[in-house]
């Protein structure tokens, strides 16, 4: 699809959110730019795989490289195509778009018994020094395998229905998944083991996430709540493989990953079985005798996704753009935005923010962007806890989910499931399983009437 220039876009968008009754008082039309000048306008099922409109021709074919590559199918080795085999030995996924449908979000189980995609399961153990690796299945459950070697085992989810009610008596249901392992491969797991479902979360703005400047993400922070408005946003330090020390986190369900080369290199080797320089070896526990013995398609000095890839998966991922605000004029829309600033939401999904220096990909650079994210973690309550530490983060902490794209999940993935495990089935689910630094903006929603709610919900759908 051609992506059209910006002045005449932009100017198609404003005729039309100011048309019909709608048009008084209209909002400033930069407003929709939810990417900055990156923003691209699409509502299409592809709406989230265009690159950023402002890539110079260098960087888009870089983008291009990058495409074809998260698209490509793994293969078990040896293979013809050497260039893209090495799979396994155990797994989740062939590719990366497997998970990122579409560079969308992933989608837990629909019904019990059907296969995991796009959601996984981390796993871990306490140690003496923090959490490690459960001791047969390693930090993630891989349900696949290639031939000759056993896959670890199945998982499945099975849901509660769990009641409730809004403020006016209207009543709802929220689903509680409980996660299930069956035929282990390995024996047991060990009793004490921590699970953590994560979903496959969207591709778009990472770079420019990326390139928030760390000042302005730890200026927004109040692990003391010396505020006393409740809210307590703190940073997660972790190690990052790629840069060689321990540094902020901004990526991840809790900020565990530091870059996107750390994600990138991470998911090849969590979840398609991919050695590269990060991760140079099999991912085999001990006990996994036919894992360890099987043919790699790579060695860990000469690893099987080069870096050469490496830099333009993440010159792919860095340059996908976030489609422009939709509606922004329309009435039920400005009084939803006015809903949830009032309800406190903007404590912790911060609306407004500038990346800084995007080093190699100067059209992210000093960038107006509206994330709605503060890129720190919150306690969000037992409900939605996974008891897992991970890095500084305890297992009741998760990062604020940015919230760019959410109205087009539908559109792109074809389905709205939402949240780090996905079980909350549209986005007031999502809402009403917050919980400790979120209770009281949760409970504002709840007690709004039918008509402030749909239009915040409105509101939120024009992201």
């Amino acid at each position: 699809m051609r992506i059209h220039s910006s002045t005449a876009l932009l100017a198609s968008l404003v005729v039309i959110a100011c048309s019909g009754d709608d048009a008084a008082a209209p909002v400033d039309e930069k407003e929709a730019l939810l990417g900055g000048e990156t923003t691209i306008f699409d509502t299409s099922p592809n709406a989230f795989a265009f690159p950023a409109r402002n890539l110079s021709t260098e960087a888009r074919e870089l983008f291009s490289l990058g495409d074809h590559f998260f698209n490509r199918t793994w293969v078990t080795a040896p293979a013809s195509t050497s260039a893209n085999d090495g799979l396994g030995p155990t797994y989740n996924a062939t590719s990366c778009s497997a998970c990122h449908f579409k560079d969308g979000r992933g989608a837990p189980p629909t019904a019990e018994g059907e296969n995991f995609k796009g959601l996984l399961l981390r796993l871990s153990v306490p140690g003496p020094n923090g959490p490690v690796d459960e001791p047969n299945y390693g930090d993630q459950f891989n349900h696949l395998a290639i031939l000759g070697v056993p896959a670890e085992g199945k998982a499945s989810v099975h849901y509660d229905e769990v009641p409730g009610a809004f403020g006016d008596g209207e009543p709802f249901s929220l689903r509680k998944p409980t996660y299930i392992f069956s035929e282990l491969a390995f024996g047991p797991m060990d009793p004490n083991v921590m699970v953590s479902p994560r979903v496959s979360p969207p591709m778009i703005g990472l770079g420019l996430l990326e390139s928030i400047p760390e000042a302005t993400i730890l200026g927004k922070a109040d692990p003391d709540d010396l505020d006393h408005d409740g809210v307590s946003g703190r940073p997660n330090y972790v190690q990052s493989l790629a840069l060689g020390t321990r540094a902020l986190g901004r990526l991840g369900w809790k900020c565990n990953q530091v870059t996107l080369e750390d994600q990138t290199a991470g998911a090849f080797h969590g979840d398609i079985g991919i050695t590269t320089r990060l991760h140079p070896y099999e991912n085999c526990p001990p006990i996994q005798l036919d894992c360890a013995n099987a043919i790699s398609g790579g060695t860990p000095e000469a690893p099987e996704l080069v870096d050469a890839k490496i830099t333009q998966l993440v010159g792919y991922e860095s340059a996908l753009a976030v489609p422009a605000r939709r509606d922004i004029n329309d009435v039920v829309v400005r009084r939803g935005e006015s809903l949830f600033k009032e309800a406190k939401c903007t404590s912790c999904h911060t609306p407004l923010v500038e990346t800084g220096d995007a080093p190699g990909f100067p059209a992210l650079a000093h960038q107006v962007i509206r994330p709605f994210t503060d890129m720190l973690l919150h306690d969000m309550g037992e409900g939605l806890a996974d008891h897992r530490p991970d890095g500084e983060a305890t297992g009741v902490e998760w990062r604020t989910t940015p919230l760019w794209g959410i109205g087009l999940t539908q559109t792109v993935s074809k389905h709205d499931f939402l949240l780090h495990d996905g079980r909350a089935r549209g986005i007031a689910e999502a809402i009403l399983w917050h919980s400790g630094e979120a209770e009281a903006a949760k409970e504002r929603f709840r007690t709004m009437s039918r008509e402030d709610r749909a239009a915040l919900l409105r509101f939120l759908s024009s992201l």
